[in-house]
């Protein structure tokens, strides 16, 4: 496997040799002094170019620099997945040693989103100057309408997963089990972990952290929220996610000062049971 030092070698190599490319950006983990470094980490580069038709769709070109990729993802070419069209490229690579590229060539100015970067090449010494930033994952404080509209959100959705379950359709079931409730209840998972550390901590994309944040006794109430395709286990992934979330959700109330419903918890709860017990008839 190249080593990130031989990797990032290639990267300004390649810009350097080329007339077009007249900056070098990286983001993502890499460029995030709070994310824990692996092996697994991408590689998000950013060239800054002064065309990108050169490089567009140029499979040529990426394999004349960067070697052949084992698989390749360019979204901008892509139909099933509408593309940005935002007149930018990209190249999504994974290489047969196990590094993974991600290439963006844009004629585009930099616009700071606040997610942390690193300026690794500025050959015309005009790139604006970039600030180290804390984690872009950074637990961000609700106010009473975002916390309440969570709620709202979390408990309306279980709904669906009890029909889903009820009717025999289980990828609609799953997709809002996971997706939709899901969402819910990571997002409270991170308000949890923000009031206990005063939002000064980050839970990482999709709470990927939270196992080294959460009690323990919630971690392992969290897992048990996954279930396989069992309709009693999905069922008791469900009521265990509204178990969670409401433990969860008192204890952010509690701390910010706000209100949690707990007539809304208690009617989704009532509905969920009388579909699983087949009381609606």
């Amino acid at each position: 496997m190249r080593t990130p030092k031989e990797i990032i070698k290639l990267i300004l190599d390649t810009a350097r040799e080329d007339d077009h490319i007249r900056a070098v950006l990286m983001t993502g983990s890499r460029s995030n002094p709070d994310c824990p470094s692996d092996i697994y980490q991408d590689f998000d580069i950013v060239y800054f170019v002064t065309d990108v038709e050169p490089y567009w769709d140029n499979t040529a070109w990426i394999e004349s620099r960067f070697g052949r990729p084992s698989l390749v993802q360019k979204p901008e070419s892509m139909e099933i997945i509408p593309p940005d069209r935002d007149g930018n490229y990209v190249y999504l690579m994974l290489f047969p040693d196990g590094n993974r590229i991600d290439l963006q060539i844009t004629a585009n100015p930099y616009v700071d989103d606040g997610e942390p970067a690193v300026l690794l090449l500025d050959k015309d010494g005009t790139f604006p100057q970039i600030q180290v930033k804390k984690d872009f994952w950074y637990v961000q404080k609700p106010d009473r309408k975002r916390f309440s509209d969570c709620c709202n959100e979390f408990h309306w959705c279980l709904n669906n997963v009890a029909k889903g379950i009820a009717r025999d359709e289980l990828s609609y079931a799953m997709e809002h089990l996971n997706h939709y409730v899901r969402d819910m209840l990571i997002l409270m998972l991170n308000w949890y972990v923000g009031v206990d550390h005063h939002f000064s901590v980050s839970t990482g994309k999709k709470g990927k952290y939270l196992r080294k944040l959460l009690p323990p006794d919630l971690y392992d109430r969290f897992t048990r929220t996954y279930s396989d395709a069992a309709y009693e286990h999905m069922w008791e992934a469900a009521f265990e996610m509204l178990s969670l979330f409401g433990d969860a959700a008192r204890h952010v109330a509690r701390q910010l000062s706000y209100n949690y419903n707990e007539e809304e918890e208690q009617g989704i709860r009532n509905y969920m049971e009388q579909v699983k017990n087949g009381n609606l008839l």
